[in-house]
């Protein structure tokens, strides 16, 4: 994903394009209206993180221009963090609105977000995560988010929340995890270790019983729930 950023202060700037480009994001970046205006027009940009405070002029004024006939994601960054300033950005047609000073954290799942309703994502541009419902997996860093808070897992509650992830929509049998989680016959273990982990994993993912992440399929196994639409 190509992100534009329009930010004038300089430090801030460098630091959230190093972040993103660290997530695997294509950054262009600008600090005046001008500038932005040709990088849009220059660029295939994916998405806009916009400052409002410009030097030559205001932010709001770049979204209005763009909403005129452009349907681009923008997410507005900035210190005005008063309702009417939040309202005003979001009535012009802006995706979302995070204050400063910005949390790195944060503004991925932002960004993550928005790029989920939009329908940006591609698979080249997540092979290095899982995003679930609101889960974001590293499969090569064994590590697992849900929003901001990082969930951590045994290596055993890892690998069935990998194994249920990868397989979602699917019946996976009770003897299909543990042979696999386990790496021996099922019949060797305890059915009642599964069931175990698995309420674990519940616990631990904060799963939400109205719109739970495993389903349980009763005298079979279990099956990872797809994302609603």
């Amino acid at each position: 994903m190509k992100i534009l950023l329009v930010e004038d202060d300089m430090t801030l700037a460098m630091g959230i394009e190093y972040s993103l480009k660290n997530e695997n994001f294509e950054v262009v970046c600008a600090a005046t209206l001008k500038e932005s205006r040709n990088k849009f027009k220059e660029d295939d940009i994916d998405l806009i993180l916009l400052d409002v405070t410009l030097p030559d002029g205001s932010g709001y004024d770049f979204c209005r221009e763009i909403r005129e006939n452009d349907t681009t994601p923008i997410i507005f960054l900035t210190a005005c963090d008063e309702e009417v300033n939040i309202v005003l950005g979001l009535d012009m047609g802006a995706d979302d609105y995070l204050t400063k000073p910005v949390r790195v954290r944060e503004l991925i799942a932002r960004i993550n977000a928005v790029a989920r309703r939009r329908g940006l994502q591609k698979e080249d541009q997540l092979k290095d995560r899982i995003i679930c419902k609101d889960l974001v997996i590293f499969p090569l860093k064994y590590e697992v988010y849900k929003g901001r808070e990082k969930i951590f897992l045994t290596s055993s509650e890892y690998k069935l929340l990998l194994l249920l992830v990868e397989n979602r929509g699917n019946v996976l049998t009770r003897k299909q995890l543990l042979g696999k989680i386990w790496d021996i016959e099922g019949d060797f273990i305890e059915e009642k270790t599964l069931t175990v982990y698995i309420k674990r994993l519940r616990e631990k993912l904060l799963e939400d019983k109205e719109e739970p992440y495993i389903e349980t399929i009763r005298g079979i196994g279990y099956k990872w729930i797809e994302v609603r639409k």
